[in-house]
């Protein structure tokens, strides 16, 4: 089973790029541009990686791979070109939140059973990715609207078309405002937390919800916890929060 998981992504994104590659280089085709079209296949099958490492493997893969096998002359700046496209998906102001993974897509099926909300309520996935929060946000909400903040430009713009019913944002999470909304979904790294927590006590109306997949708030007392997919709960905040009692 591990193998499925792991190296088999790997190799299923670099054989398809190298596929690519050999299939539209030509002798009237630039082979900067075949390479160009190449590695951003196998960023974005980056995805397919489980953990930070993993999806960095498959995204470098293609060009080191060619690099070492030296089959193709070019310049030297060519080889920067894979350097832009990773910082185009993963701009470098977003390393310090969470990487991009996908929230499953059962974890938030009995979110309403603990935070009722609203018809037409406004609900946002800070950091929305490719969707997954969405489209898990909206199976257990589908009256609500749904609103999704992603900094990484290509990201947005690809959510927006699996999310057709959502609306989609280019933007940084941490300056936009949170008052307007009854839910804020987050999957960050536990060393954001804190500073997503500091924001939602400054700007949650009371009432709101903040919703967090894997990680807790160690300092706040949890209205709930979701263990709907193994290995991933989900704590629900409602504001005003309540400190631990120690």
């Amino acid at each position: 089973m591990n193998l499925l998981r792991w190296p088999l992504p790997a190799l299923l994104a670099w054989s398809a790029t190298w596929a690519l590659f050999r299939f539209v280089l030509a002798p009237n085709f630039p082979a900067v541009a075949a390479i160009g079209l190449a590695t951003a296949l196998g960023v974005l099958m980056s995805v397919l990686g489980g953990t930070p490492w993993r999806r960095l493997a498959i995204a470098a893969g293609f060009p080191l791979s060619l690099l070492l096998s030296g089959s193709v002359a070019l310049p030297g700046w060519a080889w920067l070109l894979p350097f832009a496209l990773l910082l185009l998906i993963y701009p470098m102001n977003a390393w310090g939140d969470a990487p991009l993974f996908p929230t499953p897509a059962k974890a938030l099926l009995s979110l309403p059973l603990h935070a009722r909300l609203g018809k037409g309520a406004l609900i946002l996935d800070a950091g929305c990715g490719l969707g997954h929060g969405l489209r898990a946000l909206h199976a257990a909400y589908p009256e609500a609207r749904c609103v999704g903040i992603e900094w990484s430009w290509p990201l947005r713009a690809a959510c927006a078309l699996i999310c057709p019913w959502a609306t989609i944002r280019q933007g940084d999470i941490w300056r936009a405002d949170w008052r307007a909304y009854d839910m804020v979904y987050l999957f960050q790294r536990p060393e954001s937390m804190p500073r997503a927590l500091v924001k939602a006590a400054a700007e949650l109306k009371p009432g709101a919800w903040l919703v967090s997949l894997e990680f807790a708030a160690h300092d706040l007392q949890p209205t709930a916890v979701l263990h709907n997919v193994e290995g991933k709960p989900v704590w629900l905040y409602q504001a005003p929060f309540s400190p631990v009692v120690r």
